[in-house]
């Protein structure tokens, strides 16, 4: 029988002449007789694409032929102590060669999977299947380090583990192969699949006939030798800018700027498609059409089957409850207007309540589609209409108080901006020579009859006084966002700290340029707090002004730079670069891939639906087709440093430096849900992130030799952030002290901040007039047919001046998305695997983070219950969950819970 030679399968092109049998080799061609061949019983897990995906049946049905003819799913074990000597014959093209590779591990017999005809079933959910399989090993080539997988089917599928069962010298009798890789035929590939053991390796601790291997995986990822468009197998990694985001063909008005790869727009790097360009503009990349998800990312960074069904029947279920209200309107007076609160109400209200209990769920288990099974919930949740945002839950009036207003800043969906007011009046930091005077307005006099005897100066010099300010994002762009059929304001909230802990409104300023122009400096009104008649009403608007500015500052920054820059788009150049320059042997990979997971797929499709032109955020946020270039122009004082807590903090003003604390900060908002919540989950992911690197890692010169670190680091920095690589502030990445801190932030980051800013959306801003994102109209002024439809009525002046239906009902659609937890989450402190792993003290010290979670949980909990405390809950009487990590959940029921902390920027 001739044997596949381990150059053929590893893509190492075989030299023109032949090679000469040396002694050795005949040697060991001689004592190969005597060597002990022991039979490894294994167990690998895979799964069919058969979910959602109909074609998949006939490719099933000619696997099955396949395997009847003898094209099965082969595997090869590859030795870790004995090298290829050349032994083994193999057919390169049309003759017969020996080629030794002294610096690669012996390849073992091919071995097949055992039963596929019987045990893989044409079915619809994503079921595992496990199969056998024997190997025949030479006991002198020691325990396999590596295994090759080639798949000779028609259609790919998903690989999910190798176990070897009882191996002599492997852990508990047993070695660990953890892939999660979807495996595509083999004429896919220009090199077979190879899967490492579970045991992490520094590169210079790497096993010699291991190196090899290592480094040509790299190699392959990297995709150096690959062009044009990447299609679904393709397993490359690299990097583009933003340039997909217009539509140039269609005319200047979808056209969009490029963002990065210059100092006028920014941006960190996304992953590359290989898209062709436009015709009208050869730096814009083409697009798919709207309905066509098919966007390239890497297929493993692609969404489970599982995930991909919730994000269909969410979406699926969203745009009933658009369609719904919006085709009962066309029969109203007002088209696209809400006449009512009440008419808002009605969106939650009525319709069919699914049942809860025994009945429905048994009606979910024998759906067998996870789409439909979606669909038909047992939460409770109404069809056909939006669920009740927790806002309304207790009162619909309670969102409307000063208190709840000012508590969402501590506790709400973006507790991330307010600061300490250190200077007043405030004052602003941009150009004077090109705004003019940007400062504030503000007064003494308008403030001091609402903070409850106290001065301007005692509340400076106490740490009293704070402010919501969006007056510096904003005012450079108000010009032209006012132009569109947006009319808006940039606007600063000041508060003041009251005794109780709560904050408490004391003034909101709206600013607008000059008539003459920006360089003239700003126009500003100030209002201030009331209750009643029409002065009541004007305040309740300034709120609204103010709550808009919010809200755009939240998703574009807050949630998209916290999504994209601290979370999405600041994320994808860490998996990019990690992919490429990190071995999956590698410790510091194994730490960080969890909290990559659905990241560039969720980003791809954000490119694709959300945030590109006349997508989603340009039609229901009030910067408009201005959005992404206000990301990229704060981009430009994005610190990756401050990103961890107590550096934001302090940079906030919101804490002072406390050595004796656990985190060196002591907050000066004692109750500030998402603050004290959030050093206890950073404290415990700083805990881990340094036990863990402390145990490959000894001392600072063990990182300043690790070549894959350096090379990552060095990538990182000049090409997924390179429009900010020359910032001093980067890292050296010369000590283990920076490695620590550089983890610790990345999966801050990915899992609690993201969580702090994308869960609270529904609950929060399910019911818009709480949030809106758009403005319609300025103040009414006096004497105005506005002014006298606000004495009039208070609802249809508000209503008229916030958001408007279809754009309402689009909106929180997309945020219901958003906000939902998928069914296959995987939460802070939990892994997709136990055997991630084969090192003891990691395993350990992993136990160890997720107890410190659990105790964190219970924190929580004691603290929403603890009526002093009146920030936890509010008037609303929502308790701030939205940091809990849920580690001790493994139900994956998912939905609308408003808790929960993912590994991942998964949504």
């Amino acid at each position: 029988m001739i044997h596949t030679h381990i150059a053929e399968i590893l893509c190492v092109k075989p030299k023109t002449k032949k090679t000469k049998k040396t002694k050795t080799m005949e040697e060991d061609v001689k004592n190969k007789k005597t060597k002990k061949t022991m039979k490894i019983e294994g167990e690998i897990v895979v799964m069919k694409k058969n979910l959602l995906d109909f074609k998949d049946t006939m490719a099933s049905l000619l696997d099955r032929i396949h395997e009847l003819l003898g094209r099965r799913v082969s595997l090869h074990l590859i030795s870790s102590l004995q090298p290829d000597l050349g032994i083994r014959s193999f057919f390169y093209s049309t003759r017969l060669h020996t080629y030794p590779n002294e610096k690669r591990g012996r390849l073992g017999k091919a071995a097949h999977l055992e039963k596929w005809v019987t045990k893989i079933k044409t079915s619809v959910t994503a079921e595992e299947t496990a199969f056998g399989v024997t190997f025949d090993w030479d006991e002198s080539m020691g325990p396999p380090a590596a295994f090759v997988i080639k798949n000779h089917h028609r259609s790919q599928f998903y690989l999910k583990s190798l176990t070897l069962r009882n191996f002599p010298g492997g852990e508990g009798g047993a070695i660990h192969f953890v892939c999660n890789s979807w495996i595509y035929p083999s004429h896919r590939y220009r090199c077979d699949r190879v899967f490492f053991s579970n045991q992490a390796y520094l590169p210079s601790e790497t096993p010699e006939l291991v190196k090899e291997l290592r480094e040509q995986e790299l190699k392959n990822l990297r995709g150096e030798e690959k062009g044009g468009e990447l299609k679904e197998w393709d397993r490359v990694y690299d990097y583009a800018y933003y340039n997909d985001l217009g539509a140039p063909d269609k005319g200047p008005d979808s056209a969009r700027p490029v963002l990065g790869g210059s100092l006028e727009f920014p941006y960190p790097r996304r992953g590359k498609t290989g898209r062709k360009p436009t015709k009208s503009d050869p730096k814009s990349e083409s697009r798919l059409a709207l309905l066509n998800l098919n966007i390239y990312v890497p297929r493993d960074e692609r969404f489970s089957h599982v995930k991909f069904s919730d994000f269909l029947a969410y979406a699926l279920k969203s745009v009933t409850q658009v369609l719904v209200p919006e085709i009962a309107s066309l029969c109203d007076k007002t088209i696209n207007e809400f006449d009512s609160f009440e008419d808002v109400f009605h969106l939650y209200d009525g319709s069919i309540k699914l049942a809860n209990g025994h009945t429905i769920s048994k009606l979910r288990d024998i759906i067998p589609w996870e789409m439909f099974r979606e669909l038909v919930r047992n939460d409770g949740e109404r069809f056909m209409k939006f669920p009740l945002p927790d806002v309304l839950k207790q009162s619909r009036s309670a969102w409307r108080t000063d208190e709840e207003f000012a508590r969402e800043m501590l506790a709400g969906l973006n507790p991330v901006v307010i600061s300490r007011l250190k200077d007043f009046p405030p004052k602003s930091n941009l150009d004077s020579a090109k705004y003019g005077n940007q400062n504030s307005s503000i007064r003494e006099e308008h403030i001091e009859p609402h903070m409850n005897g106290t001065s301007v100066q005692e509340a400076l010099e106490q740490n009293k006084l704070f402010i919501l300010d969006h007056h510096d994002a904003l005012m450079p762009y108000l010009t032209r966002i006012n132009s569109t059929n947006t009319k808006t304001y940039a606007t600063r909230t000041l508060l003041l700290l009251q005794e109780d802990g709560t904050l408490k409104p004391l003034a909101i300023e709206l600013s607008l340029p000059h008539a003459q122009g920006e360089s003239h400096g700003s126009v500003s009104k100030i209002f201030t707090p009331s209750e009643k008649g029409v002065e009541g009403t004007i305040w309740q608007l300034a709120k609204a002004y103010a709550a808009v500015n919010d809200s755009g500052y939240h998703q574009l920054i807050s949630h998209w730079y916290v999504f994209e820059l601290q979370t999405h788009a600041v994320i994808e150049p860490f998996i990019i670069a990690s992919n490429r320059q990190l071995s999956v042997v590698h410790p510091i990979y194994k730490l960080l891939h969890p909290h990559f997971r659905d990241t560039m797929n969720i980003n791809a499709l954000a490119r694709h639906v959300l945030i590109n032109s006349d997508g989603v955020l340009e039609r229901t946020v009030f910067p408009s087709r201005y959005a992404m270039e206000m990301s990229s122009s704060i981009y430009k004082s994005w610190v990756f440093t401050d990103q961890a807590l107590p550096k934001d903090l302090l940079k906030r003003g919101v804490a002072v430096e406390d050595p004796s604390s656990d985190n060196g900060v002591k907050l000066l908002i004692e109750d500030y849900p998402f603050a004290v919540d959030g050093l206890e989950i950073w404290s415990a992911i700083k805990t881990w992130v340094t036990e863990y690197c402390s145990f490959y890692y000894k001392n600072d010169r063990t990182v300043q030799t690790d070549t894959e670190i350096q090379s990552w680091w060095t990538e990182l920095r000049t090409e997924g952030h390179g429009d900010i690589q020359h910032e001093s502030w980067w890292p050296s990445m010369q000590t283990r002290d920076d490695l620590i801190e550089t983890c610790t932030i990345i999966i801050w980051i990915a899992s609690a901040l993201h969580a702090a800013v994308n869960f609270g959306q529904y609950p929060y801003a399910g019911f818009l007039p709480n949030r809106p994102t758009v403005s319609r109209r300025f103040m009414p002024e006096p004497g105005t047919k506005e002014y006298t439809e606000l004495e009039e009525s208070e609802e249809v002046a508000f209503l008229k001046t916030i958001t408007p239906q279809l754009q309402t009902l689009l909106g929180i659609s997309i945020i219901e998305i958003l906000s939902m937890h998928s069914t296959d989450e995987i939460y802070l402190g939990q892994r997709d695997s136990p055997n991630w792993t084969a090192d003891d003290e990691p395993l350990e010290a992993f136990k160890r983070f997720g107890k410190s979670l659990e105790v964190i949980e219970n924190n929580i909990i004691r603290r929403n219950n603890d009526k002093r405390l009146k920030n936890r809950t509010g008037p609303v009487n929502i308790p701030y969950t939205l940091l809990y990590p849920n580690t001790t959940d493994y139900t994956r029921e998912g939905g609308l819970t408003g808790k929960g902390i993912p590994n991942s920027v998964s949504i």
